[in-house]
């Protein structure tokens, strides 16, 4: 007998939530024997939830919610030995998982779409005692992200992030960020730092164009920016997509590392969520979830 969990953050999704809801459970109630739907209502429920069907064997989890809460179902299902398909119907604002993997950003899409025999391995990242599953930003971009209000998020999506962070990197200083890459020592000087797992960072699907959801690396790059003027000679790079070291920006790829700055306090923004402070030990974990998908590209 097949089972699915599907855990429902009521509100992400507005006045349309209940619907997709319906929806959702109809759609897994025809294809799994039993289904079993609990609702968030609290930080943290998504994690025990799903770790609670690792441990119970259930077969496939499912999410419903924006970016933190796949991000939370995704972390409780990392920390266990058998881990359960995934999937999820996005309901949030910038949806960078749901856009790496092919699935429709329309929830009703997603949902009519599903189809269990499209899987595909998903790479997840660690940092320090937590995981993500998308993107670690570290800097003046980052910062501001923390900043933008749950209402504008919800309004104006990812340009709310996208005006917030120009903004808050004109006339800024930059930071001298100290890197241990796979071992290797390096010193950087930029305002800001990003290490995707994903092609699509805050919305932007080609930022990281080379990186692949099952490629077993972080992607990292920064912007080689000790004025404003470097930063504004860096924004064609990050339009056009970054898949090497230029004059602008630098770029790596790795699997283990550590990121830390000098004489100063700087908080890391983790899948849009505010994280942990530097210093901080990243890794990937690759191929560690096996999750439902959209179409391929033809």
């Amino acid at each position: 007998m097949t089972k699915a969990l599907l855990i429902v953050n009521p509100s992400s999704g507005g006045e349309e939530a209940k619907k997709y809801e319906d929806q959702a459970t109809e759609k897994l109630h025809s294809l799994f024997d039993e289904v079993i739907v609990k609702h968030t209502e609290e930080a943290g429920d998504a994690i025990d939830f799903a770790k609670e069907a690792a441990q119970e064997k259930i077969d496939s989890v499912f999410a419903m919610g924006g970016d933190g809460t796949v991000n939370e179902a995704i972390s409780g299902l990392a920390e266990e030995e058998f881990r359960p398909n995934f999937g999820f119907f996005p309901l949030g604002t910038v949806n960078d998982l749901a856009r790496a993997l092919n699935l429709p950003l329309d929830p009703e899409e997603a949902i009519a779409n599903l189809d269990l025999t499209r899987t595909k391995s998903l790479d997840v990242g660690k940092l320090n005692d937590q995981y993500f599953m998308n993107v670690v930003a570290i800097g003046r971009i980052p910062e501001s992200i923390n900043d933008v209000d749950v209402e504008d998020k919800t309004k104006f999506g990812k340009l709310a992030y996208f005006i917030s962070g120009i903004k808050n990197v004109i006339g800024t200083e930059s930071y001298d960020f100290e890197l241990t890459i796979d071992g290797e020592a390096q010193a950087v000087t930029s305002t800001t730092i990003i290490i995707g797992l994903t092609n699509s960072v805050g919305g932007f699907e080609q930022l990281l164009s080379d990186a692949q959801v099952d490629d077993g690396k972080m992607h990292l790059l920064y912007l080689k920016d000790e004025s404003l003027l470097d930063t504004v000679k860096s924004l064609p790079d990050l339009l056009t997509g970054v898949k090497e070291t230029t004059d602008n920006v630098g770029y790596v790829t790795f699997t283990k590392g550590t990121i830390a700055v000098k004489e100063k306090t700087l908080v890391t923004n983790v899948d849009g969520d505010e994280g942990p402070e530097l210093p901080i030990d990243v890794a990937v974990l690759p191929g560690h979830l096996t999750v439902y998908a959209g179409k391929a590209n033809d």
